[in-house]
Protein backbone atom coordinates (compact mmCIF):
# COMPACT_ATOMS: atom_id res chain seq x y z
CA UNK A 1 0.00 0.00 0.00
CA UNK A 2 1.69 3.44 -1.05
CA UNK A 3 2.28 5.87 1.64
CA UNK A 4 -0.07 8.48 0.81
CA UNK A 5 0.14 11.11 3.25
CA UNK A 6 -3.22 12.46 4.94
CA UNK A 7 -3.89 16.24 6.04
CA UNK A 8 -1.21 14.97 9.22
CA UNK A 9 1.74 13.22 9.22
CA UNK A 10 0.51 9.46 9.77
CA UNK A 11 0.28 7.94 6.32
CA UNK A 12 -2.25 6.01 5.76
CA UNK A 13 -0.38 2.67 5.37
CA UNK A 14 -2.19 2.33 9.14
CA UNK A 15 -5.72 1.78 7.42
CA UNK A 16 -4.05 -1.27 5.93
CA UNK A 17 -2.61 -2.83 8.74
CA UNK A 18 -6.31 -2.17 10.82
CA UNK A 19 -7.95 -3.81 7.77
CA UNK A 20 -5.49 -6.70 8.23
CA UNK A 21 -6.44 -6.63 11.72
CA UNK A 22 -9.92 -6.57 10.77
CA UNK A 23 -9.79 -9.33 8.29
CA UNK A 24 -9.07 -11.53 11.22
CA UNK A 25 -13.15 -11.60 12.67
CA UNK A 26 -14.93 -14.44 11.04
CA UNK A 27 -18.23 -16.08 11.70
CA UNK A 28 -15.84 -18.76 12.00
CA UNK A 29 -13.73 -17.08 14.21
CA UNK A 30 -15.48 -14.19 15.75
CA UNK A 31 -13.09 -13.98 18.89
CA UNK A 32 -9.42 -14.34 18.51
CA UNK A 33 -6.58 -13.40 20.66
CA UNK A 34 -4.21 -10.83 20.43
CA UNK A 35 -1.74 -14.37 19.48
CA UNK A 36 -3.87 -15.13 17.01
CA UNK A 37 -4.11 -12.23 15.47
CA UNK A 38 -0.32 -11.37 15.50
CA UNK A 39 0.31 -14.72 13.91
CA UNK A 40 -2.52 -14.34 11.27
CA UNK A 41 -1.66 -10.75 10.38
CA UNK A 42 2.47 -11.46 10.29
CA UNK A 43 2.60 -7.69 12.28
CA UNK A 44 5.37 -7.04 14.43
CA UNK A 45 3.92 -8.02 18.36
CA UNK A 46 4.25 -4.77 19.76
CA UNK A 47 2.66 -3.34 16.54
CA UNK A 48 -0.19 -5.35 16.69
CA UNK A 49 -1.28 -4.75 20.32
CA UNK A 50 -0.81 -0.95 19.85
CA UNK A 51 -2.87 -0.87 17.34
CA UNK A 52 -5.93 -3.58 18.59
CA UNK A 53 -5.36 -1.37 21.64
CA UNK A 54 -5.85 1.85 19.91
CA UNK A 55 -8.72 0.41 18.10
CA UNK A 56 -10.30 -1.35 21.43
CA UNK A 57 -10.18 2.57 22.85
CA UNK A 58 -12.13 3.81 19.68
CA UNK A 59 -14.42 1.02 19.71
CA UNK A 60 -13.71 -0.95 16.71
CA UNK A 61 -12.77 -3.84 18.74
CA UNK A 62 -14.30 -5.26 22.19
CA UNK A 63 -11.98 -6.74 24.60
CA UNK A 64 -13.61 -9.69 26.67
CA UNK A 65 -10.58 -11.20 28.91
CA UNK A 66 -7.68 -12.12 26.70
CA UNK A 67 -10.42 -12.55 23.24
CA UNK A 68 -11.31 -9.51 21.19
CA UNK A 69 -14.24 -9.10 19.24
CA UNK A 70 -15.69 -6.61 16.51
CA UNK A 71 -16.39 -3.83 18.39
CA UNK A 72 -20.30 -2.00 18.86
CA UNK A 73 -18.87 1.20 17.50
CA UNK A 74 -17.87 -0.69 14.42
CA UNK A 75 -21.37 -2.11 14.01
CA UNK A 76 -23.15 1.08 14.30
CA UNK A 77 -21.80 2.87 11.73
CA UNK A 78 -22.38 -0.41 9.71
CA UNK A 79 -25.77 -0.66 10.58
CA UNK A 80 -27.38 2.10 7.61
CA UNK A 81 -25.85 0.01 5.25
CA UNK A 82 -28.27 -3.03 6.00
CA UNK A 83 -31.01 -0.94 5.68
CA UNK A 84 -33.25 -2.48 3.11
CA UNK A 85 -31.88 -5.93 3.12
CA UNK A 86 -34.38 -8.19 0.99
CA UNK A 87 -34.79 -11.11 4.19
CA UNK A 88 -37.22 -13.11 2.04
CA UNK A 89 -34.44 -13.43 -0.89
CA UNK A 90 -31.39 -14.07 1.69
CA UNK A 91 -33.57 -16.71 3.79
CA UNK A 92 -35.10 -18.51 0.62
CA UNK A 93 -32.00 -20.75 -0.36
CA UNK A 94 -32.03 -21.97 3.55
CA UNK A 95 -35.61 -22.85 3.79
CA UNK A 96 -35.12 -24.79 0.25
CA UNK A 97 -32.01 -26.36 2.73
CA UNK A 98 -34.29 -27.02 5.15
CA UNK A 99 -37.05 -28.65 3.23
CA UNK A 100 -34.58 -30.77 1.42
CA UNK A 101 -32.63 -31.97 4.75
CA UNK A 102 -36.14 -32.48 6.87
CA UNK A 103 -38.10 -33.34 3.85
CA UNK A 104 -41.28 -31.24 5.03
CA UNK A 105 -42.70 -27.89 4.12
CA UNK A 106 -39.80 -24.48 5.54
CA UNK A 107 -41.53 -21.27 5.81
CA UNK A 108 -40.44 -18.02 7.38
CA UNK A 109 -43.27 -16.11 9.02
CA UNK A 110 -43.15 -12.57 10.16
CA UNK A 111 -45.53 -10.66 12.87
CA UNK A 112 -48.36 -8.36 13.21
CA UNK A 113 -49.49 -7.58 15.78
CA UNK A 114 -51.44 -10.77 17.09
CA UNK A 115 -51.25 -12.62 13.90
CA UNK A 116 -48.18 -14.15 11.98
CA UNK A 117 -48.08 -14.34 8.20
CA UNK A 118 -46.41 -16.40 5.76
CA UNK A 119 -43.61 -14.50 3.84
CA UNK A 120 -41.26 -17.24 2.17
CA UNK A 121 -42.47 -21.23 1.17
CA UNK A 122 -40.47 -24.12 0.23
CA UNK A 123 -43.24 -26.64 -0.28
CA UNK A 124 -42.18 -30.03 0.56
CA UNK A 125 -42.12 -32.79 -2.09
CA UNK A 126 -44.34 -35.52 -0.60
CA UNK A 127 -47.82 -36.14 -2.31
CA UNK A 128 -49.59 -35.57 0.91
CA UNK A 129 -48.55 -32.45 2.49
CA UNK A 130 -50.73 -29.43 4.25
CA UNK A 131 -50.70 -26.28 1.90
CA UNK A 132 -48.60 -23.36 3.18
CA UNK A 133 -48.98 -20.26 1.74
CA UNK A 134 -47.46 -16.47 1.39
CA UNK A 135 -49.63 -14.50 2.71
CA UNK A 136 -50.91 -16.99 5.15
CA UNK A 137 -52.01 -15.24 8.43
CA UNK A 138 -52.76 -17.30 11.37
CA UNK A 139 -53.14 -16.09 15.38
CA UNK A 140 -49.65 -16.44 17.26
CA UNK A 141 -51.03 -18.33 20.34
CA UNK A 142 -52.20 -21.44 18.17
CA UNK A 143 -48.72 -23.26 16.97
CA UNK A 144 -44.97 -23.59 17.11
CA UNK A 145 -44.15 -19.85 15.07
CA UNK A 146 -45.99 -18.27 17.50
CA UNK A 147 -44.62 -19.27 20.56
CA UNK A 148 -41.34 -18.34 19.26
CA UNK A 149 -42.03 -14.72 18.42
CA UNK A 150 -44.12 -14.75 22.40
CA UNK A 151 -40.75 -16.23 23.78
CA UNK A 152 -38.14 -13.65 21.70
CA UNK A 153 -40.45 -10.49 20.78
CA UNK A 154 -41.57 -8.50 23.77
CA UNK A 155 -44.44 -6.85 21.65
CA UNK A 156 -45.90 -10.00 20.92
CA UNK A 157 -47.16 -10.48 24.21
CA UNK A 158 -48.11 -7.15 24.28
CA UNK A 159 -50.22 -7.45 21.24
CA UNK A 160 -51.98 -10.56 22.42
CA UNK A 161 -52.81 -9.38 25.73
CA UNK A 162 -56.03 -7.78 24.56
CA UNK A 163 -57.29 -10.76 22.56
CA UNK A 164 -59.03 -13.71 23.58
CA UNK A 165 -57.33 -17.09 23.08
CA UNK A 166 -59.43 -18.72 20.60
CA UNK A 167 -59.33 -22.43 20.72
CA UNK A 168 -59.34 -23.80 17.08
CA UNK A 169 -58.35 -27.65 18.65
CA UNK A 170 -58.20 -29.89 21.84
CA UNK A 171 -54.41 -28.69 21.72
CA UNK A 172 -55.09 -24.84 21.37
CA UNK A 173 -53.91 -23.35 24.53
CA UNK A 174 -56.84 -21.99 26.28
CA UNK A 175 -55.28 -20.25 29.16
CA UNK A 176 -52.17 -17.99 30.16
CA UNK A 177 -50.74 -20.43 32.07
CA UNK A 178 -50.68 -22.90 29.72
CA UNK A 179 -49.66 -20.57 26.94
CA UNK A 180 -46.82 -18.95 29.33
CA UNK A 181 -45.62 -22.72 30.22
CA UNK A 182 -45.24 -22.99 26.52
CA UNK A 183 -43.14 -19.77 25.82
CA UNK A 184 -41.14 -20.41 28.63
CA UNK A 185 -40.06 -23.98 26.80
CA UNK A 186 -39.68 -22.26 23.69
CA UNK A 187 -37.14 -19.67 25.53
CA UNK A 188 -35.16 -22.52 27.44
CA UNK A 189 -34.66 -24.88 24.14
CA UNK A 190 -34.35 -22.10 21.22
CA UNK A 191 -37.50 -23.98 19.21
CA UNK A 192 -40.73 -25.24 19.96
CA UNK A 193 -42.61 -28.11 18.13
CA UNK A 194 -46.79 -28.49 18.46
CA UNK A 195 -48.92 -30.84 17.04
CA UNK A 196 -52.29 -29.99 16.27
CA UNK A 197 -53.03 -26.35 18.03
CA UNK A 198 -54.64 -25.24 14.81
CA UNK A 199 -55.70 -27.95 12.71
CA UNK A 200 -55.61 -31.48 14.25
CA UNK A 201 -53.85 -33.35 11.64
CA UNK A 202 -51.42 -30.27 11.48
CA UNK A 203 -47.84 -29.90 12.94
CA UNK A 204 -45.09 -27.75 13.23
CA UNK A 205 -41.18 -27.04 14.33
CA UNK A 206 -40.24 -23.40 14.75
CA UNK A 207 -37.49 -21.36 16.05
CA UNK A 208 -36.10 -17.82 16.20
CA UNK A 209 -34.10 -15.51 13.16
CA UNK A 210 -32.12 -13.01 14.70
CA UNK A 211 -31.30 -9.94 12.62
CA UNK A 212 -27.88 -8.09 12.85
CA UNK A 213 -28.98 -5.80 15.37
CA UNK A 214 -29.74 -8.86 17.89
CA UNK A 215 -33.43 -8.51 17.30
CA UNK A 216 -36.48 -11.08 16.30
CA UNK A 217 -36.67 -10.49 12.34
CA UNK A 218 -38.66 -13.26 12.06
CA UNK A 219 -39.40 -17.14 12.73
CA UNK A 220 -38.26 -19.59 10.12
CA UNK A 221 -39.90 -23.75 10.44
CA UNK A 222 -41.18 -26.48 9.04
CA UNK A 223 -44.75 -27.82 9.01
CA UNK A 224 -46.19 -31.19 8.13
CA UNK A 225 -49.21 -33.53 8.44
CA UNK A 226 -49.08 -35.28 11.70
CA UNK A 227 -49.86 -38.75 10.05
CA UNK A 228 -46.22 -38.42 8.83
CA UNK A 229 -44.39 -36.54 11.52
CA UNK A 230 -44.91 -37.20 15.46
CA UNK A 231 -43.30 -36.17 18.82
CA UNK A 232 -40.65 -39.04 18.52
CA UNK A 233 -39.11 -36.90 15.39
CA UNK A 234 -38.41 -33.64 17.28
CA UNK A 235 -35.93 -34.90 18.40
CA UNK A 236 -34.24 -35.40 14.72
CA UNK A 237 -36.40 -32.22 13.18
CA UNK A 238 -35.81 -29.73 16.42
CA UNK A 239 -31.98 -29.57 15.87
CA UNK A 240 -32.11 -29.07 12.16
CA UNK A 241 -34.73 -26.25 12.23
CA UNK A 242 -32.33 -24.68 14.93
CA UNK A 243 -29.49 -24.54 12.89
CA UNK A 244 -31.61 -23.67 10.38
CA UNK A 245 -32.58 -20.69 12.10
CA UNK A 246 -28.93 -20.17 12.44
CA UNK A 247 -28.19 -19.66 9.49
CA UNK A 248 -30.70 -17.62 9.00
CA UNK A 249 -29.96 -15.49 11.57
CA UNK A 250 -26.05 -15.43 10.10
CA UNK A 251 -26.72 -14.81 7.07
CA UNK A 252 -28.63 -11.03 8.21
CA UNK A 253 -25.29 -10.35 10.32
CA UNK A 254 -26.46 -11.36 13.49
CA UNK A 255 -23.41 -12.45 16.08
CA UNK A 256 -24.00 -15.16 18.04
CA UNK A 257 -22.04 -13.31 20.74
CA UNK A 258 -25.35 -11.80 22.33
CA UNK A 259 -27.70 -14.11 24.48
CA UNK A 260 -31.29 -13.04 24.61
CA UNK A 261 -32.63 -12.63 27.91
CA UNK A 262 -36.40 -13.60 29.05
CA UNK A 263 -38.16 -10.29 26.86
CA UNK A 264 -36.28 -11.23 24.25
CA UNK A 265 -34.05 -8.14 24.18
CA UNK A 266 -30.26 -8.85 23.68
CA UNK A 267 -27.24 -8.02 25.44
CA UNK A 268 -23.45 -8.96 25.56
CA UNK A 269 -22.57 -12.33 26.44
CA UNK A 270 -19.89 -12.53 29.65
CA UNK A 271 -19.50 -15.95 29.51
CA UNK A 272 -17.15 -18.05 26.66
Amino acid sequence: MAREQGTGSTPLLVLGKVTEILNCFSVEEPDPTLTQIVRQTGLPASTCQRLVQNMVREGFLDRDGDRYRIGLQLVRWASPGTFGLDVVRIVRPILQQLRDEAGETACLYIRDGAFRTVVAVAETRHVVMRPFRVGQVMPIHAGAPGKIFLAFDPGAREALAGSELTRFTANTPASWEVLDQQVEQARAQGFYAAFGERNSDVGSISAPVFDHTGELAGVLGVGFPTQRVTPADVERLGPAVSAAARSASLALGHHYAVTHTRTGRSKRSAAR
